[in-house]
Parts: C-alpha cells; sequence; structure tokens
C-alpha cells in the first residue's frame, strides 16, 4: 500500500459511491485553452496582408516576422514544460493565456519591423508552453485507458477548430459584416483571451487529489493504469537513445516536413484568397476556415481509423504507418488538384480536402510518441513537437522568397499592382507532403526508446 494517503484513500472509495464529473469540466477548460490558443494564432491571416498593404513589406519580411513567433515557440517548449512541472498547470497555463491575450492587440501598435519580430517572438514565448501542459493536465485527470483520445479531442479537433473559427470571427463577422478594422478586431479577441483566462484560473485545479469537487471514486477512475507508467530506469531520457534509433530520426524529420508544409494555414491563407483570388474579407474568412475544418474533422476520422486498424490487423507498427503514408500521400495529390481550379471557391474545397488528409496523421503522430516514448513520451512528444516547430522556422523563409520570386509589378487601372503567383509555392508544399509520406514507411513505432540501451 502507498504511503501516500491520497493514493490510499484513490484506490479505496466508499461502496456504491458514483464518480463526480470534475474531470469533464477541466475536459472543457483544456479544450478551451486549445481552441484560444488557435483562435488567437491564426489571426495572422489577416495581419499579413494588412502589414503588406499599410506599411509595404515584401513577402519576404512579413515571413521573417511571422518566423519569429517559431523560433520563440521552438525554444521555450522544454524550458516551458520545466516551468509548468515546477509551478504546476493551474498557475502556468493562467499566466501564459494572459501574456499572449495581451500581447495580441500590440501587433496594431506599430509597423516598424523590429517591433512586430519581437512583438511575435514574445506571442511564440508566451504559447510555447501550452501543448507540454496541456498533456500533463490529461495525464493527471483522466484514466490510462481514455487519455489518447482526450488528447486527440484536445489537440486536434478543438485546436483546428479554433484555427477555423478564426477567420470567420476576425475576417468574416467583426471585419466584413461588423465592419471593424483589423485593429479592433484583435483588441476583441484579446479582450475574449483574458476572460476565459480569468475562468480557467477560477474553476482549474492540477491536482484531482486536492480538488475538493472530486470525490473518492473519481479519484479511483482517474488513477485507473498508472502503475503501469512506472517502471525502473533513467527518470530522464537518455539522448543516445534518440541518436542511436534510425525510426526515431525519420520520425523527427517527417515532422519537420509536416508541420512545416501546414504552416500556410497559419500565415499565407488570406494573403491566397484576398490578393490572388480577389475575395472580399468577409468571403475570405469563410473559405480561410475550409481547410481549418478539414483538419479538424480529419483529425477525429482519423484517430478511429486508426484505431480500427490495430484492432482489425494486430499489427501497431503497420497500421501506423498505413495511416500515416495514406493520409499525407493523399494531401500531395489533393495539393496539385487544388492549384488548378480556376475557381477560387473550387480550391478552397480541395484545400479542405488536403488539410483532412494531412490533419487525419494527427493522432497517429500523439501515439506513436507515445509507443515509442513508453514512460519518456511527454519528452519525445518535446523533441517531435520541436521538430515541427524548426520547419516552420525554416518553411516560411523559402516560401516567402519563392512568392517574391515569382511576383511581378503591372500597371492596373493606372496603379502599378503586385502580381503574385502562388502555384510554385503549393507545389513546394506538395513535395514536402510527399517526402513527410516515405518518410512514414520507415517509421517502426514498436522500436521503444523505453528500454535500456539498443543496438540499433
Amino acid at each position: 500500500m502507498s504511503d501516500n494517503p491520497y493514493a490510499a484513500k484513490a484506490l479505496l472509495p466508499k461502496i456504491g459511491e458514483r464518480p463526480t464529473r470534475v474531470r469533464w469540466l477541466v475536459f472543457v477548460l483544456a479544450s478551451g485553452t486549445s481552441w484560444m490558443l488557435y483562435l488567437h494564432r491564426y489571426s495572422w491571416n489577416f495581419i499579413r496582408p494588412a502589414l503588406l498593404e499599410e506599411y509595404g513589406f515584401t513577402n519576404s519580411e512579413v515571413d521573417r516576422i511571422f518566423t519569429a513567433f517559431n523560433v520563440s515557440y521552438a525554444c521555450g517548449q522544454i524550458p516551458g514544460g520545466i516551468i509548468c512541472d515546477f509551478f504546476g498547470t493551474h498557475l502556468f497555463l493562467g499566466i501564459i493565456i494572459v501574456l499572449w491575450s495581451v500581447l495580441l492587440p500590440c501587433f496594431g501598435l506599430t509597423g516598424n519591423f523590429y517591433g512586430l519580430a519581437g512583438l511575435r517572438l514574445g506571442f511564440g514565448a508566451a504559447q510555447a508552453g501550452c501543448y507540454p501542459s496541456l498533456s500533463k493536465v490529461t495525464r493527471d485527470w483522466f484514466p490510462l485507458r481514455t487519455r489518447t483520445i482526450i488528447q486527440g479531442l484536445i489537440a486536434s479537433f478543438f485546436g483546428r477548430s479554433g484555427g477555423a473559427m478564426s477567420s470567420i470571427i476576425m475576417g468574416t463577422l467583426l471585419m466584413g459584416y461588423g465592419g471593424l478594422s483589423w485593429r479592433i478586431a484583435v483588441l476583441i479577441m484579446g479582450l475574449a483571451g483574458l476572460l476565459f483566462a480569468g475562468l480557467f484560473l477560477w474553476l482549474y485545479r492540477s491536482d484531482p487529489k486536492q480538488d475538493t469537487r472530486v470525490n473518492e471514486a473519481e479519484l479511483a477512475l482517474i488513477r485507473e493504469g498508472k502503475a503501469d507508467e512506472t517502471s525502473d530506469g533513467p527518470r530522464v531520457l537518455p539522448f543516445r537513445r534518440v541518436l542511436r534509433s534510425p525510426s526515431m530520426l525519420v520520425f523527427i524529420f517527417q515532422q519537420f516536413m509536416n508541420a512545416g508544409a501546414d504552416g500556410i494555414y497559419v500565415y499565407l491563407m488570406g494573403s491566397y484568397f484576398m490578393t490572388a483570388r480577389n475575395f472580399d474579407v468577409a468571403t475570405a474568412g469563410l473559405l480561410i476556415s475550409l481547410p481549418l475544418w478539414g483538419g479538424a474533422i480529419g483529425g477525429v476520422f482519423g484517430g478511429f481509423i486508426n484505431d480500427g486498424l490495430i484492432h482489425l490487423t494486430g499489427s501497431r507498427r503497420w497500421s501506423r504507418t498505413i495511416v500515416g503514408f495514406a493520409g499525407k500521400f493523399v494531401a500531395c495529390l489533393m495539393m496539385f488538384v487544388a492549384i488548378q481550379q480556376v475557381s477560387g471557391v473550387a480550391a478552397a474545397f480541395c484545400l479542405f480536402v488536403v488539410k483532412f488528409f494531412s490533419d487525419w496523421t494527427q493522432p497517429t503522430v500523439w501515439g506513436t510518441c507515445t509507443d515509442m516514448g513508453g514512460r519518456y513520451s511527454a519528452t519525445v512528444f518535446s523533441i517531435i513537437n520541436t521538430a515541427g516547430s524548426v520547419g516552420g522556422i525554416c518553411t516560411p523563409l523559402v516560401l516567402g522568397a519563392v512568392l517574391d520570386f515569382y511576383s511581378t509589378t503591372k500597371i492596373v487601372d493606372g496603379k502599378e499592382q503586385l502580381i503574385t503567383n502562388y502555384t510554385p509555392m503549393f507545389m513546394v508544399v506538395a513535395a514536402m507532403y510527399m517526402m513527410s509520406a516515405c518518410c512514414w514507411l520507415f517509421i517502426n513505432c514498436t522500436r521503444s526508446l523505453d528500454r535500456v540501451e539498443q543496438a540499433s
């Protein structure tokens, strides 16, 4: 029997006592945090074209400003996780939601390149610790048997749907129908974030054992399978195991390509639909949201496909590989279909399909982190997420240069106008999807890093 009195109580609920449902309040708050993070992050789709128009930045310049976010986001994840472990998820998550909500409206206060880049650095640093912290929330509040499903819903469905609603709320409702400037729109969204942060700090508690609303039966339910996560060995993953694992190295490269390609939905869709396709801001808001809705739906659907294949084939390794390869392969093919569309609306629906298949691999990525990481799953998640963030740093720099190379100045109605051909950029993204697909053929999720030295 454990010496911890809370653990003892959790194992001995009162006879006939029904579990309380505080964990579902936590699920709502965690999902809301993920939703708000993407709502604010994807506002760049409207900030970017405004910077191009108002301050005369080039595509390369605004994409360098955007990339500053990815630098601090990549560098801040592991430190953010350490700080979260030290201070707890309650205080840490509440503070960072406040920070990024305050920084968002500040983008409307300056047109200086370095000032904007500094704000992006701060914004990325504030958001960096969010998903490692939400991973800890799910470990603390949900039993092992449902944890992957919960993580998939929080990260894939609610995160992507927040990104989808960002363009609808900011572009279609506030700027389009409401007639507000982009500066007022981001101010309203920032205030909404502060309100949510207040609710989070009021209602959430880091530890279910210390939450008086949680009864002993719910504690017992939450602790189910917890013993399965403990084992002998180093508490910190020896990095040499990562370097000696071919599957892990390929997995890292896969995520670099995956996240790098998917970054276009964060920072380029606004410019694409409003400048290349000439839609007004209200219509563009709806069209920009379509790929994100595809990702939200695809993430949930892909999770069911993956689990179904594992049950049907009995092979976790090849089930993960099939879902990962198929998703990225079809996304690559559909990208070529999208760029052939004459109609902007048809292109948006094709991009919906692209993102559906691209993001149906997201639960597979999380599951592979769990499979390969074992008791080091959080560390493996941080490494993979960092690789994706580095992809997000490099790709905008390359794509911005591609867009500038294929941009020409023409006289339209007596005025000089910059015309950009987006097709080569989309072709680069399609090639990245194909490389990501091929990587899945060489990733063996059964080669766990949770072992005493590996030969490979």
